[in-house]
């Protein structure tokens, strides 16, 4: 039998600066992605603490008022706070701050003086992400990365953490070390480049395998044309629009790096040939450098997809910044050549009819060419698989093929390959028009009527 636990909720402040170049609408912004970051790692926000300052504090990044700020409500903030609400709304659980989450990347100094002076754990934003991913992270290949990521972040810290150890973490015998008086941090951070090296060496044989296994699922499915990669922001709609285009079951939570591993399904109904749909992890402000170069082969598929539908959060205000952050985030990953395609989704969120219809336009108008859609709205996920499938089309040819009676064995082959137009029987075998890609074409013509070359040769003799 099973039986429910109810774990105490994990309760947290959030704290940042605002420096004088960042817009009062830009700080919020962030500041709520914090808050969703919190969210998909298990914690309860329960106060937010802000800034403005002309920059970080060098010792602890909050300026000395702030901290006795947090440390009072860290002490006794929640209790004061819950003393106003009725006992039955009251939760004796919700007594203690569990993390302080900062929403900058900091020093392992600071944060170490920061955790002296406010009394409870704090996290940088780089911290929390990394946790996320360290979570999510199913697939050997995105395991690996993330591993190599974390103790990357790790390794400068390991000072700091030996300060805290006390003079037990200073210093060891030099048996089993490079020599006398190797310190426990030197010798810790040898073992972290070790196991950075170690892991690199095994992603890159993975990266081989991966690409020997697409090669061959690709050949399989009978992939003559290139996929099609869903990038975008965290949290945009891309499972729930991957699940609408694909039919399939793909996971879809309301939470930021739902979804870390790549997943691959053809577009449904299916084309011949076949369009693959792959959905890969989602991009971020500040997103780590580290990530960003770890998880570059877990984007591959947008490097070899022949189309992007980058997908944005159309009822997002922000949305702007974020179609920023995944321009950028390709650009460093080489992608930004790929043809795209801007896809708005969540039109359904804005507002009353009038509103999104005057938010259609305005999108229409800025952005040509764009498709504006709702994942939850079938005759929209409809419009948007006849554009993607229109793209690859423009690629495909009409031809005649005869089929001798001889080899009818291979009517599958032209099945699979082509979208047949019309088959009809003549004298010498089945005539079939066909529409398909020209390489594809070529080959079938030369298997099935060895030295023949019809009317391929326009198109394939160049």
């Amino acid at each position: 039998m099973h039986t429910e636990v109810n774990e105490k909720p994990l309760l947290a402040i959030v704290a940042s600066v605002q420096l004088p170049t960042v817009s009062d609408e830009e700080f919020e912004a962030s500041l709520t992605e914090l808050r969703e970051l919190a969210k998909t790692l298990g914690y309860r926000v329960v106060r937010t603490f802000t800034q403005k300052r002309g920059g970080f504090d060098r010792t602890a990044y909050l300026g000395t008022g702030k901290l006795d700020e947090i440390k009072l409500f860290v002490e006794r903030g929640l209790e004061e706070a819950q003393s106003h609400l009725p006992p039955k709304d009251r939760d004796p659980s919700f007594m203690e701050i569990d993390a302080v989450l900062i929403d900058h990347e900091i020093s392992p100094s600071q944060a170490r003086n920061l955790e002296l002076a406010v009394g409870c754990e704090v996290m940088d934003r780089t911290m929390v992400i990394l946790e996320i991913f360290h979570r999510n992270a199913r697939s050997r290949a995105a395991r690996a990365q993330v591993e190599i990521a974390r103790l990357g972040y790790m390794a400068p810290r390991l000072r700091e953490a030996a300060k805290l150890a006390g003079p037990q973490g200073r210093q060891r015998s030099g048996t089993g070390g490079r020599g006398a008086g190797e310190s426990h941090t030197e010798l810790d951070r040898r073992k972290v480049r070790d196991r950075i090296a170690e892991l690199q060496r095994e992603i890159v044989a993975m990266e081989l395998e991966r690409k020997t296994q697409r090669a061959r699922r690709l050949e399989r499915q009978g992939q003559g044309l290139g996929g099609v990669s869903l990038v975008g922001y965290t949290n945009a709609g891309k499972s729930t629009l991957m699940r609408a285009l694909t039919g399939s079951d793909v996971l879809v939570e309301n939470k930021l790096f739902a979804t870390l591993d790549t997943t691959v399904r053809a577009i449904h109904p299916e084309t011949v040939p076949r369009i693959l749909v792959s959905d890969t992890v989602g991009f971020i402000k500040n997103l780590p450098h580290g990530l960003v170069a770890s998880f570059k082969s877990t984007l591959e598929e947008a490097l070899d997809a022949a189309l992007l539908l980058h997908v944005i959060d159309a009822s997002d205000p922000g949305f702007e910044r974020q179609l920023e952050v995944t321009d950028e985030v390709l650009r460093e990953i080489g992608a930004d050549e790929v043809p795209r395609l801007r896809v708005f989704n969540k039109i359904d969120h804005v507002g009353d009819e009038e509103a999104r219809a005057a938010r259609t336009l305005e999108l229409q108008q800025r952005y040509p060419g764009c498709v504006i859609t709702s994942a939850l709205n079938p005759g929209m996920v409809a419009t948007l698989r006849d554009t993607i499938v229109s793209f690859f089309r423009q690629e495909l040819v009409d031809d005649e093929i005869l089929l001798p009676w001889a080899k009818q064995q291979l009517r599958g082959e032209i099945y699979r390959y082509c979208e047949v137009l019309e088959e009809r029987t003549e004298d010498d075998g089945s005539r079939f028009r066909v529409r398909g890609e020209p390489e594809k074409l070529r080959e079938l013509h030369e298997t099935l009527n060895p030295g023949s070359r019809g009317r391929e040769k326009e198109y394939w003799e160049v």
